[in-house]
């Protein structure tokens, strides 16, 4: 799992959104500093009184459905979640070398999903935004397959709704409890984006094959050396 992928045995590519494809800044700082601002500040509360609140509630979601249901949030926390997005969508961003990936995917003729756990309204804000939906022959979230990605289940599902071959698939994550899902599911390419956000240091995973930036392992069309890696050297 910690080789680089192999082209010549890949037909399917599944790509993750949220700092795989896109900066992971425009999320951390939403959560973690606009909600808890605008939480205190309708609430009379010191920042950090808020903080301590929300990160509570939003780790007895983590690895749900919920953790990423605006209209569950929006509900629980008296908020509305979409609008107070869409405050600072400004900061919503490709990873750099993105762009260039997902037009040689195009070239090569391998199909290109992207699979996310986003929800829809958070998935079309930032489409709208980066324009990046054209680059996909699919798209995938964990509310329409009914499981988050960090269970095999969804994997299971999704090649039930979609049939590909998990043997000449690849799938590029952040997340690692994803990538482990993916493992046991028996994808075959495992790819881990080290470099998630703009502004925190690249975290390198030991067990799956890292990278801080998808140049490093642009694919080649398909009949022209397509076996190897162009890291752009």
């Amino acid at each position: 799992m910690i080789s680089p992928p192999r082209w010549e045995k890949i037909d399917t590519v599944l790509l993750d959104m949220d700092g795989t494809l896109l900066d992971r800044y425009f999320d951390d700082h939403f959560w973690l500093e606009h909600v808890p601002g605008e939480y205190a500040r309708l609430r009379g509360m010191a920042l950090e009184d808020a903080k301590k609140e929300l990160f509570e509630k939003y780790r007895s979601q983590e690895g749900t459905l919920n953790w990423t249901d605006l209209d569950y949030w929006s509900e629980r926390l008296g908020l509305d979640i979409p609008t107070l997005k869409r405050q600072v969508d400004h900061l919503i961003a490709v990873h750099p070398g993105v762009t260039e990936f997902l037009e040689a995917l195009r070239r090569s003729g391998r199909a290109v999903w992207l699979v996310t756990n986003a929800h829809s309204k958070t998935l079309e804000l930032k489409m709208e935004k980066t324009a990046l939906a054209g680059k996909f022959s699919r798209i995938f979230t964990s509310r329409q397959i009914g499981f988050p990605k960090e269970e095999v289940r969804f994997w299971e599902e999704l090649r039930d709704r979609a049939p590909f071959e998990p043997g000449r698939a690849l799938l590029a994550d952040d997340t690692l409890e994803v990538l482990e899902a993916a493992a046991a599911f028996g994808l075959a390419f495992l790819v881990q984006v080290a470099r998630f956000s703009s502004v925190r240091a690249p975290e390198h995973s030991e067990r799956f094959f890292s990278i801080e930036g998808f140049r490093e392992i642009m694919p080649l069309p398909r009949g022209n050396g397509a076996g190897r890696i162009d890291r752009g050297e």
